[in-house]
């Protein structure tokens, strides 16, 4: 099995449309055309994390947080990314990152932090915007159901729960084809005109490329009639954070000591207890400061995250109960979730998890 085959595998689990404009994502050291020995997934590609890749003979690394967040000048070794990459070239090792395509994901970071709490009814916190796109297509009448079919095929036309939605319209169309033209209706060097019918539908954008191809494939046109529109609507499916419920209301401090137990933390730093009960629940995995206030707007009574700043804490504003449990414990059941999809989508071949903790905060 060659690696690109493992990464077409991972596109379909974490797009990487799906990734934050300023994030690092995919392949980042390696070539796709080697032959895969294994696949090892971590939470940080670290030094000891590549060394225990070269001795379980796995030359994949599959990584949360990328090793190579911004650009490198030199590569001497001098700090612990330098080190790590020195040592994954030097063994022939490929890393490839998912984070915040992962992070964004319906059934991601998020979806897993979710579960752990038992929160139900859940919904994107922050639905990711500039993402939808929407093409318009004409075809004759007799091709419309052949290039419309096409298309939901290929992904298009889907829309939350639903699929296969179109908006069909007709019009009369004019064109006239010069000498070299091959027209499929009417003749060449002769103004025709005739009955079209326009195909709306929106897509995911990461989809293009292959919505485009089936439209190509299926029209019958010599020039294929085309518009692709990008949308400002935000798309609910997809985005940072969630928010959901709790089965049964609890006291602030029984919340904060259930939600150290279901996430392993060591730790839980809060703002100012209210004296009320906690049932709507957001969540953002890692560092989350940003979306306290989209955490206030959803009507949550609790929102953990990470890396919360002394006075961030004040922007609680005495409305909800802001918890830091820590950034590796918000994040704690990724690797295990892309071991497990892994080991369902690729058979009979090795998917290790790394026994490595690159947890790099103690507690005494």
């Amino acid at each position: 099995m060659k690696i690109k085959q493992i990464l077409s595998v991972l596109e379909e689990m974490a797009p990487l449309a799906y990734a934050e404009d300023f994030d690092n994502v995919g392949l980042l050291i390696g070539n796709q055309e080697a032959d895969a020995t294994g696949i090892l997934v971590c939470h940080d590609a670290l030094e000891n994390v590549i060394a225990e890749a070269v001795a379980k003979n796995c030359n994949l690394v599959i990584c949360f947080h990328p090793i190579l967040f911004s650009g490198l000048k030199k590569i001497t070794g001098k700090n612990y990314v330098e080190r790590a990459i020195i040592k994954a070239i030097k063994n022939d090792i490929a890393i490839y990152a998912v984070h915040t395509a992962l992070d964004n994901h319906p059934e991601g970071v998020n979806k897993l932090f979710c579960t752990a709490l038992g929160l139900q009814n859940t919904q994107i916190l922050i639905p990711k915007q500039h993402y939808i796109r929407k093409l318009e297509t004409y075809t004759v009448r007799d091709n419309a159901d052949t290039v419309r079919n096409a298309l939901f095929k290929a992904g298009a036309g889907s829309i939350g729960n639903y699929d296969q939605c179109s908006f069909n319209s007709e019009g009369t169309f004019t064109y006239q084809g010069n000498e070299n033209s091959n027209p499929v209706v009417g003749e060449k060097g002769v103004l025709s005109t005739g009955t079209e019918t326009k195909i709306e539908v929106v897509f995911e954008k990461h989809l293009e490329s292959k919505i485009v191809k089936a439209l190509f494939e299926a029209h019958i046109y010599e020039e294929v009639a085309y518009e692709i529109y990008d949308l400002q609507n935000t798309y609910q499916k997809v985005g940072l954070g969630m928010i959901g419920e709790l089965e049964n209301p609890m006291n602030e401090n029984d919340f904060l000591a259930f939600a150290k137990e279901k996430m392993q933390a060591n730790g839980i730093r809060h703002s100012e207890f209210m004296g009320k009960e906690i049932k709507k629940v957001a969540v953002l995995g890692g560092s989350g400061s940003y979306a306290i206030k989209n955490a206030i707007q959803a009507g949550a009574d609790a929102f953990l995250t990470a890396d919360l700043k002394y006075h961030q804490f004040y922007e609680a504003e005495n409305q909800l109960l802001l918890a830091d449990i820590g950034h590796f414990e918000s994040e704690r059941y990724t690797k295990n979730y892309i071991v497990e999809y892994l080991r369902k989508k690729i058979l009979n071949f090795a998917i290790i998890l790394s026994e490595e903790n690159t947890n790099p905060v103690k507690y005494l």
